[in-house]
């Protein structure tokens, strides 16, 4: 059984949640049975009887009323507060439910659809059970006024899709249980009013990417459950705003890496699961955790650790790689606090290679589990049975490896593995990385959905290049100096998802090299030798999700380089030399959500471009040389855009109306080491998440008084500082005392004449009264 470093908090898994069978077991003091409206005759008085007896008939009656409000197919235990309306034919949430209920257990019912204000009548609810409900769509404010809430489950429902403002409301809640839904995609500040919540379930549903900050305001989650999704891509900052977690599931994911930059934002988490992933190495100071205790990397694809994989993870304690493909293991430099490392069910081959790693083990003193697998006279024996004399290299018949794999039969639905190569039945993958091949190999087996081709020299990918291959979701070629796709080469993978290019010699491609591949959808061409975007290319992908053409040579995008990209949500053009976007560059991708152009040539934002984007929440113009913003230049997008990047960049002047539009929807906005030093009011920029203004020269002046009284009001650490005048130079913008002779000083701070801040003011009163922190945002404990 594996150590679990939560068990010493299992308060954080609910009472309700876990044991829901004890919740009516018992009889309860009152409990109506279904349909009931009435109550039996009141009995009579007894003329000798006091005024207790008078209270105790002030009760019943209390409670008849409260019986009387019962709904038909529920059960009401009035007493505890509890209704219990299980597998019923209900289509709505009922709205005679008594107002004073804390406990309500909706399973098995039939709503479709939560919408907005479903619960305002039970404001003192504390758990709420949505299970297996058919629930497709949870509308924005569907759980508003729950300010009490502390467990809500809506597992196994038909969920796809998180709103931004879906769990708008729930500031007590601590447990969120999502899984086994259809979730594909999570919108960025999904989560950001879940200030209490310490345990988030997402389990077994489609979630395929986490893009960065996707758990934005969850400031004291302890686990974040993931396992059972098919995640291939984690943005590097997936999980930088997670600041309390300490366990991190991830396990039976899609993962073929180790997400090292990753989990290296999670500074306190003792536990990772990456077990059943297809992992196939562990490279070089892969893993930086500092706190990391305990890590699963059971059944995955493991092939090889390198010598110092964990030397950034000083505090790991026990390591399981059970049930890989590892042959041995050096010893693990800089791994000094391990305890325990799990082998059992690898190939292990005790010959005289595993003789460094079995010495280390008895000098660091750690135990080993695992078995020899080869020589066949140490088949059986246990690694910490061995004496080092046994463990031989002369006349050893070594048991398959990677570079002399055995001859296959071929059988139904199969091909032998080609020489060189790797192939893993269990995993469908095959792998042929690093080894010097001029070739593409062929002679897959044909249920094969993870092909590794990595690190090979081929130049081209001939027409017909992978025959028999219907079933492969996930082709890798990266690193490959592939100079030419030809017609054809991807004929035939017609189950292909994702296709990596990156770091590759390519500068042109033909639509026709993508013909009988339609489903792909995460397509990779960043690090190549791209001078334009390949126009015409995407034609025959009318499923593409993901073009990532980052760190090529792109000057400019012009109209018709997207055409055909219908489909297309996220777009990644950074690190290029992008100096104009044509205004109808653009406009084929109507579905976009993200555009990232940062560290190109614009000179200005490319406002007409942007027309026709009704969909994007993500711009990132960083590290452009955009010395001056105009008025309205993010109009075509502020119905919709949430996070803005516009940091490094060297910005002087913003003009005052050049944030129109923008207001409650912006989460995140970056604005840090630019020059100008005053910007626009923002005074409706109500949903803000992440502010960051450091390293901007603010002249604070009276001038800059509405900017400092902003910030006095935001629960956001923005790290704002004046660079002039002398006197307040390097003082926080929030702290500095030069606003105090400005006139009008006495009555804004004093609120009498500031409805915002008067407004602002109340909020914190309310949350007070629940018992809770008005604090919300990013940064909540800090100035």
């Amino acid at each position: 059984m594996r150590p679990d470093p939560l068990s010493d908090s299992s308060s954080h898994l609910g009472t309700w949640g876990s044991k829901q069978a004890m919740l009516f077991g018992d009889a309860c003091e009152l409990c109506l049975s279904p349909g009931l409206t009435s109550v039996s005759p009141q009995p009579q008085v007894p003329s000798n009887m006091g005024p207790s007896w008078g209270l105790l008939l002030l009760a019943a009656a209390l409670g008849a009323t409260a019986a009387a409000r019962c709904p038909a197919p529920c059960v009401c235990d009035n007493l505890r507060a509890h209704v219990l309306c299980l597998n019923g034919s209900l289509t709505a949430i009922p709205d005679t439910i008594p107002e004073l209920t804390r406990k309500l257990d909706l399973r098995g019912n039939s709503f479709m659809v939560i919408p907005a204000g479903a619960f305002l009548a039970t404001p003192y609810l504390t758990h709420l059970d949505l299970r297996h409900c058919k629930v497709e769509r949870l509308e924005e404010g569907a759980f508003r006024g729950l300010g009490r809430l502390v467990y809500l489950n809506l597992a196994s429902n038909g969920i796809a899709l998180l709103y931004q403002e879906s769990l708008d409301g729930l500031f007590s809640l601590q447990q969120l249980i999502l899984e086994g839904n259809r979730i594909e995609e999570i919108q960025p500040g999904a989560f950001g009013h879940l200030a209490s919540l310490t345990v988030l379930d997402l389990r077994a549903n489609a979630l395929v990417y986490l893009p960065d900050m996707i758990f934005q305001g969850l400031q004291v989650l302890r686990w974040l459950r993931l396992s059972h999704n098919a995640l291939h891509v984690l943005g590097t900052e997936a999980f930088a705003a997670l600041p309390a977690l300490r366990r991190l599931s991830l396990d039976h994911n899609e993962l073929q890496a180790l997400p090292g930059e990753a989990l290296a934002r999670l500074d306190g988490a003792t536990r990772l699961d990456l077990g059943h992933n297809p992992i196939t190495y562990v490279a070089e100071e892969a893993l930086a955790m500092a706190s990391l205790r305990h890590l699963f990397l059971d059944h995955a694809s493991l092939q090889d650790v390198a010598p110092d994989a964990f030397a950034r993870s000083p505090q790991l304690r026990i390591l399981d790689l059970r049930e890989n493909q590892l042959q041995g293991l050096p010893p693990l430099a800089g791994a000094g606090g391990l305890v325990k490392v799990s082998l059992d069910g690898n190939p292990l081959l005790c010959s005289c290679l595993l003789r460094p790693f079995h010495k280390w083990l008895a000098r660091a003193r750690v135990q080993v589990e695992g078995a020899c697998a080869a020589p066949p006279a140490l088949r059986g024996r246990s690694l910490d049975s061995l004496k080092s004399p046994e463990m031989r290299c002369s006349r050893l018949r070594p048991p398959p490896s990677p570079t002399a794999p055995p001859e296959q039969p071929s059988s139904a639905g199969s091909r032998q593995c080609p020489r060189g190569c790797v192939c893993s039945p269990d995993f469908h993958h095959a792998s042929c990385e690093n080894r010097d091949l001029r070739d593409i190999p062929r002679h897959f087996p044909e249920d094969t959905r993870l092909l590794d081709l990595r690190r090979n020299r081929f130049r081209t990918v001939p027409r017909d290049a992978f025959p028999g291959l219907k079933e492969l979701v996930s082709l890798h070629l990266q690193r490959c100096s592939i100079r030419e796709l030809q017609p054809g080469a991807l004929r035939g993978l017609e189950s292909l998802v994702y296709l990596y290019l990156t770091n590759n010699h390519l500068s042109t491609l033909e639509a026709a090299a993508f013909e009988g591949a339609p489903q792909l959808a995460y397509l990779d061409l960043d690090h190549n030798a791209f001078t334009r975007v390949p126009a015409g290319t995407f034609q025959l992908l009318p499923n593409l999700i993901s073009l990532h053409l980052q760190h090529n040579a792109i000057g400019e995008l012009v109209e018709g380089d997207l055409a055909g990209a219908r489909g297309l949500r996220w777009l990644y053009l950074a690190g290029n030399a992008i100096r104009h976007i044509a205004p109808a560059a653009l406009a084929p991708t109507k579905m976009l959500e993200k555009l990232q152009l940062e560290g190109n040539h614009l000179s200005e934002v490319p406002t007409a471009a942007l027309r026709g984007l009704p969909a994007l929440s993500e711009l990132k113009l960083s590290r452009n040389p955009i010395k001056h913003m105009g008025d309205g230049v993010f109009l075509p997008v502020a119905s919709s855009l949430q996070q803005l990047y516009l940091d490094n960049m060297g910005l002087e002047r913003i003009s005052p109306h050049a944030f129109t539009g923008l207001g409650p929807k912006i989460r995140s906005l970056y604005l840090e080491s630019n020059k100008m030093n005053n910007i626009p009011d923002m005074n409706n920029f109500t949903g803000l998440e992440i502010l960051n203004l450091q390293d901007v020269p603010f002249h604070c002046d009276c001038q800059l008084l509405p900017l400092h009284r902003w910030i006095n009001k935001l629960n956001l650490y923005v790290g704002a500082t004046c660079g002039s005048p002398a006197e307040a130079q390097g003082l926080k913008v929030k702290l500095s005392t030069t606003f105090q002779t400005c006139p009008g000083w006495g009555q804004g701070e004093a609120g009498e004449t500031n409805p915002n801040k008067t407004k602002a003011a109340s909020k914190p009163s309310k949350k007070k009264r629940l018992g809770k922190s008005p604090a919300r945002g990013f940064s909540k404990s800090r100035a």
